[in-house]
């Protein structure tokens, strides 16, 4: 690589949604070197794998066989847990919040506001629920954490 290891990820990134493009978002997710390969029922997914492995051997791209897993039912992919009812928060991830310490300042108000934030969309009313503690994350605010704060916390 003529720019550097750091330009490698993104590269693979490209060469894979390149290879990939006429099966992304149809049955195919691809991060970096991450394949999800995804379907509706077990008649598709007999073909879809296949699909895949074969545009792979095609293209010279090899897949690991110890790190494959074929017709899981739960799967851990960037952060979530996904199976047949849809996207969730991975437990870790509540673990985490749950072991998290009050902030005690602002800028530890942001790194906690700041992975709740990605996972906002699981957390009904996520926005009236953070609005205590995002204001204390303003500059022109004095900072007293009162109970509405450990509340939203």
């Amino acid at each position: 690589m003529a720019f550097g290891l750091t330009n490698v990820p993104a590269v693979f990134m490209d060469l894979m949604n390149y290879v990939c493009k006429t099966y992304l978002d149809k049955f195919v997710i691809v991060f970096i070197d991450d394949i999800l390969i995804y379907s509706c029922d077990k008649e598709e997914h007999a073909n879809h794998p296949r699909i895949i492995l074969e545009l792979l051997r095609k293209e010279k791209l090899y897949a690991k066989f110890s790190k494959c897993g074929f017709w899981i039912k739960t799967v851990q992919f960037l952060g979530h847990l996904i199976d047949s009812q849809g996207l969730h928060v991975d437990p870790a991830k509540i673990e985490t919040f749950k072991n998290w310490a009050s902030p005690a300042t602002p800028p530890e108000i942001r790194q906690f506001l700041g992975l709740p934030g990605y996972y906002h969309r699981f957390i009904k009313d996520f926005s009236k629920i953070a609005k205590s503690l995002t204001i204390l994350t303003q500059k022109d605010k004095k900072f007293v954490w009162g109970k509405d704060q450990e509340m939203a916390f």
